[in-house]
């Protein structure tokens, strides 16, 4: 299989390495030509991806921000095989799908939205890991109306990747669902660290906060674009969060204990239900 990766940051880069590793030919581009001719010193690329190479693949990987997926794919549109299939990997889907979804089908090419599930809170090509994948969820967001045959297809472009599950849905459904599982996860850990405690916690944090902070350590450029086009559901999340705090907030400031075990209670309950039992960490 040929392959195409634009971008070679941590999840370009990853990629790039599982698909050469699974003996695929590999071109890449990078918005620094520097780090391309690196990935390819490094064994992890077998040449740039340009106008010459672009006709060659059979699959395309979209692994840059939404904004520059979408500019990429309407500059590059005409040089892409009819037989090609391009996949993105951004974190929100509508806004990528709705621009490239069109663009396919102008150019006879295919393209299915993705999501990768699985990253560090490191960025860039030296963090990048040919197993990051590796039993990972991935999220596809195909065109309407494709039958079994499409998606299988797509599993096999897919499989050098090392996916541990594949799951369909719709751009609208995928967005409100990264909001409270992703998005509110990073904002809410990127708050947390601005205590002024924080400078202090050193001998006295463990694992919650180690938990808790992790994400903090973000890349803020592409959060921003991320959060800006998925930011209807966001706000949505931020709300809820917002509005049940306000009710620990309450009971504390009223030394209700009642009231305070009661929404402690419900929340363990909550965690039980959704993600089954475990044990409680300090």
């Amino acid at each position: 299989m040929i392959v195409g990766i634009v971008g070679l940051g941590l999840i370009g880069g990853s990629m790039a390495k599982a698909y050469k590793k699974a003996g695929c030919t590999v071109y890449a581009s990078n918005r620094t030509e520097q780090t391309a001719r690196f990935a390819i010193l490094a064994g992890a690329s077998d040449g740039l991806l340009d106008d010459e190479t672009i006709p060659r693949c059979e699959l395309i990987l979209l692994t840059v921000y939404p904004d520059a997926s979408i500019a990429w794919l309407r500059e590059n549109k005409e040089k892409i095989a009819k037989t090609a299939t391009v996949i993105d990997c951004c974190g929100v889907k509508k806004a990528v799908c709705d621009a490239c979804f069109p663009i396919a089908e102008e150019q006879g090419f295919s393209f299915v939205g993705g999501h990768p599930m699985a990253g560090t809170q490191f960025s860039g090509f030296k963090y990048s890991d040919g197993d990051l994948f590796r039993g990972a969820p991935m999220v596809l967001v195909p065109k309407k109306g494709v039958d079994m045959a499409y998606l299988e297809n797509i599993k096999r472009l897919l499989a050098p990747a090392g996916f541990g599950t594949l799951s369909i849905t719709s751009a609208e459904e995928h967005d409100r669902l990264i909001a409270f599982t992703s998005q509110l996860a990073h904002v809410v850990s990127n708050a947390y660290i601005k205590s002024p405690t924080a400078r202090r916690h050193t001998g006295f944090s463990a694992g919650s906060y180690k938990d808790l902070t992790r994400v903090a350590w973000l890349n803020e450029t592409m959060w921003t674009e991320l959060f800006l086009d998925n930011r209807e559901n966001l706000i949505f999340e931020l709300s809820h969060l917002i509005g049940e705090l306000e009710k620990y907030k309450t009971a504390l400031e009223t030394a209700d204990g009642n009231t305070l075990k009661a929404l402690l209670k419900e929340g363990r309950e909550i965690k039980e239900e959704v993600d089954g039992g475990g044990k409680s960490s300090c």
